[in-house]
């Protein structure tokens, strides 16, 4: 068996690539690494890389066929979890779940700017705990459901109307 050491990169299929460095740079913090041309971006936290390339064809929230299901930030503490909800929020971004105990630690779940879950966790030192009545074994994607159709609708009711003659 292999020995992996982490995760080289997460590479997302975009929309509109200066959106997305806004969410991924500017609300969370990530650093851009370099660019190459006008098409891909490489942002950094630490060793690890986020690739954001623009789609060749437009995505919409619900086709999840291009979308990755969820990737997640790990944070240092339950506290800093709390902490990075209430910025988040602040900041506009579209809360999914609500901080919640889960299996692996304290975690709660944002959606992008073009419809993917982004998870952010403080893992417990022990590893993942046993199911019990306090820990939270929802999928993000029932809560992430209707806000997609919600994104698509405002899409849909965005696009320019024409007439028939």
């Amino acid at each position: 068996m292999m020995k992996l050491t982490g995760i080289n990169q997460i590479t997302l299929r975009v929309n509109d690539l200066g959106l997305a460095e806004e969410f991924y740079g500017g609300i969370l913090g990530l650093k851009l690494d370099h660019r190459v041309g006008a098409n891909i971006s490489y942002l950094r936290v630490n060793s690890d890389m986020l690739v954001l390339v623009k789609a060749e064809t437009p995505g919409s929230p619900q086709a999840r066929d291009i979308r990755v299901d969820h990737f997640g930030f790990r944070l240092a503490s339950d506290a800093e979890v709390d902490e990075a909800v209430n910025y988040l929020d602040e900041r506009g971004v579209h809360i999914v779940t609500r901080p919640a105990h889960r299996r692996e630690g304290r975690a709660f779940f944002v959606m992008d700017p073009d419809g993917n879950l982004v998870e952010f966790y403080s893992m417990h030192d022990i590893g993942i705990q046993n199911d019990s009545a306090d820990i939270d074994l929802s999928s993000p994607n029932v809560h992430a459901i209707p806000t997609r159709q919600k994104m698509v609708e405002e899409m849909e009711a965005k696009k320019p109307r024409r007439s028939r003659k």
